[in-house]
C-alpha cells in the first residue's frame, strides 16, 4: 500500500464518512455522536474486518515500520473504527419497536458472521446487502410512515401499520437531503473499507458439508523476492 493512501486518503475517507454519518440537516443542523451500543457493535464489525482478512493491522502496525509509519497505520485503524461504529449510529432507528428490531437483527448478524467466519468477498457483499436493507428501512419505511400520508404509498403502509400503535412505530421526520446524504456514506465506507490493506492470505471452504477441509494460503516472499504460497490444511 502507497503512504499516500496510508497517511492521507483512507483517513480522510473515514473521516468524511464519521462527519456525514453524525449529521442530521433541518432548520438547526445537529451532530449525533455514537452511542455506547454503536460502539461495542462497532468492535463488533471492526473486529469482523480483521478476522476475514479485509484489514491486516500488522501491514499497518508492526516493529520493522518506523515510528511515523506506525502512527498513519495507527490513525487508519481508530478512523476504521469510529467510522464503523458512526455509520451503526446513523443507520440504526433512533427509538420505539423498530429501533429494538433493529438492534436484535445486527446482533444477530454480527454473531451469524462471528461464527461463520466469512472471507473478504462475502464480508463485503454480506455489508453491502446489510447496510442497504438498513437504509431502506429507515430511510424509505419509516419516513413514509412518519410523514403525512400525501402519497399512494405512504396512505398503503399507514393501512398496513393500522393495528401496530403509530406511537411506537413513527420516527423523527427525516429532512430531504439526509437520506442522499446516509447513501452518499454508505458509498464512501464500503469503498473505504474495499480499500484497507487487505491480509496475505485467504480462506477457502473446499468440498461440501458442515466438515469441509478449510485451507489457509498465505502469500510468502522467498529468499529471491518472488512470491510463494504455503498452505495449512485443517478441519472445520
Amino acid at each position: 500500500m502507497s503512504a499516500l493512501r496510508e497517511a492521507i486518503v483512507l483517513p480522510l475517507v473515514f473521516l468524511s464518512v464519521v462527519l456525514a454519518a453524525s449529521l442530521r440537516p433541518g432548520a438547526q443542523v445537529t451532530v449525533v455522536p455514537p452511542s455506547l451500543g454503536s460502539l461495542v457493535a462497532g468492535m463488533v464489525l471492526f473486529a469482523l474486518l480483521v478476522r476475514s482478512g479485509a484489514i491486516d493491522p500488522h501491514r499497518l502496525l508492526h516493529p520493522d515500520r518506523s515510528a511515523l509509519a506506525n502512527l498513519n497505520g495507527l490513525t487508519v485503524l481508530l478512523t476504521a473504527f469510529v467510522a464503523s461504529a458512526q455509520m451503526i449510529t446513523m443507520l440504526v432507528p433512533e427509538s420505539g419497536v423498530p429501533a429494538l428490531i433493529a438492534w436484535v437483527v445486527l446482533i444477530s448478524l454480527l454473531s451469524q458472521a462471528l461464527a461463520m467466519g466469512p472471507d473478504r468477498s462475502s464480508l463485503l457483499r454480506g455489508l453491502m446487502v446489510t447496510f442497504g436493507a438498513a437504509f431502506a428501512l429507515k430511510f424509505i419505511v419509516l419516513a413514509t410512515l412518519s410523514s403525512p400520508a400525501e402519497g399512494r404509498m405512504a396512505r398503503a403502509l399507514q393501512l398496513l401499520f393500522e393495528g401496530v400503535t403509530l406511537g411506537g412505530v413513527t420516527q423523527r421526520t427525516p429532512h430531504t437531503a439526509e437520506g442522499y446524504l446516509a447513501f452518499l456514506t454508505i458509498v464512501t465506507y464500503l469503498i473505504g473499507v474495499a480499500f484497507l490493506p487487505s491480509a496475505a492470505w485467504h480462506m477457502a471452504r473446499i468440498g461440501p458439508g458442515a466438515h469441509a477441509e478449510v485451507r489457509l494460503r498465505r502469500v510468502e516472499r522467498g529468499s529471491a523476492g518472488h512470491p510463494t504460497e504455503s498452505d495449512t490444511d485443517t478441519k472445520a
